[in-house]
């Protein structure tokens, strides 16, 4: 188990003001999962990383793995990076040119402390290159393997010390589109298949849903939520979560009145009253941000049977193959709709706009 408790790191900028690019940062990861530190650019995820792998020394907080302490300011603990034993994987992969991919693997047990033999070297790079399907490759100089099998040999140069912890630095972003769909699923599998406990950084949403156990989100330094994928996007804490976590609707409104059944209230929007879901306790007059997914925006022809309905008007549409997105009014709102390709009116088309309660997520307005 990962355990981070009250990281605290920052650093000097060119102006020579103290910048907090960690502040108050705990977090646990148990033995075999994987946990993802998503959030924007400058956020302070990789510094966080860099801090847990020793390359960057935090101002104060502890850093321990599975009982072993590697950083702690109130012990005056502060263990070298390469004595960690993390394995840790970067954007740029950092392939050796002058060596073949059998050479590359191997390179972190020929550097290592530990002396080990030519049978055993072979055997320990020939096992972490099957995992990785690079195996077949082996006599293949680095230079001339695609992006992706460059991606999958950093991965497993990192894993070729059995390393405790297995660090991943945005792995897969200088890959195009399809290859880096293709190697979430490679990820997943080795993370799984090895009971790898993982750390992994990324700003990609969409790669953060699809590869974690538990996501903690961060801005401006501090992790503002920790949940399950489905937490994380279901029940944001925040609107800087539901925000950054998917696409959604934002309608500002005022609480009036509690429904009977629990957590359910009326809030006075643009639109007029609207029934909505809170996971906070909420009173009448307390100021709060509806929030709303696109794909719970429902169009449809016909009067549909729900609380929240209004008549809108298409105001323009984007096919994407699966899906199609919407843009309807109502009035001076506009909202994103996101519905199946089958339902496919014109510009200018009066629809009816359908909203489940359990959908309209209220949160508190900061």
């Amino acid at each position: 188990m990962l355990k981070v408790e009250g990281l605290h790191t920052e650093y000097v900028d060119e102006r020579g003001h103290s910048v907090k690019a960690a502040h108050n940062v705990s977090f646990e990861v148990p033995e075999g999962k994987l946990f993802t530190l998503l959030g924007p650019s400058g956020c302070g995820k990789t510094t966080t990383l860099r801090s847990i792998a020793g390359l960057e020394k935090p101002v104060s907080g502890e850093v321990s793995v599975n009982g072993r302490v590697v950083y702690s300011s109130a012990k005056g603990i502060f263990v070298a990076p390469n004595k960690r034993n993390f394995g840790m994987v970067f954007q740029s992969y950092a392939i050796w040119p002058h060596m073949n991919v059998f050479q590359n693997a191997a390179f972190p047990l020929k550097v290592g402390s530990r002396k080990l033999g030519k049978g055993e070297v072979h055997e320990k790079v020939m096992r972490v290159l099957k995992a990785v399907g690079l195996d077949h490759l082996a006599d293949r100089e680095a230079t001339k393997l695609s992006g992706g099998q460059q991606q999958r040999l950093a991965l497993a140069r990192a894993l070729v010390m059995e390393p405790q912890l297995w660090l991943l630095d945005e792995p897969l972003s200088n890959l195009d589109a399809k290859l880096r769909e293709r190697m979430r699923f490679e990820l997943k599998r080795l993370q799984r298949d090895l009971n790898l406990t993982t750390v992994f950084v990324t700003h990609d949403q969409n790669e953060a849903l699809a590869l974690s156990h538990e996501i903690a989100v961060m801005n401006e330094g501090r992790i503002v939520q920790i949940g399950s994928p489905r937490d994380i996007y279901e029940r944001p804490h925040n609107r800087f979560v539901a925000d950054f976590v998917g696409s959604a609707n934002f309608l500002d409104a005022t609480v009036t009145a509690r429904e009977e059944q629990r957590d359910y209230f009326v809030a006075q929007t643009a639109l007029g009253p609207l029934k909505c879901y809170s996971v906070d306790p909420l009173q009448a007059g307390d100021k709060v941000v509806i929030s709303l997914r696109p794909e719970d925006v429902h169009l449809s022809a016909a009067h549909p049977n729900m609380p929240n309905v209004w008549e809108a008007v298409v105001d323009s549409k984007i096919f994407l193959g699966d899906h199609v997105e919407f843009q309807v009014k109502i009035g001076d709102v506009v909202l994103l709709s996101r519905v199946h390709p089958s339902f496919f009116p014109a510009d200018g088309t009066s629809v009816y706009l359908g909203m489940q309660p359990a959908k309209c997520l209220a949160i508190a307005a900061n």
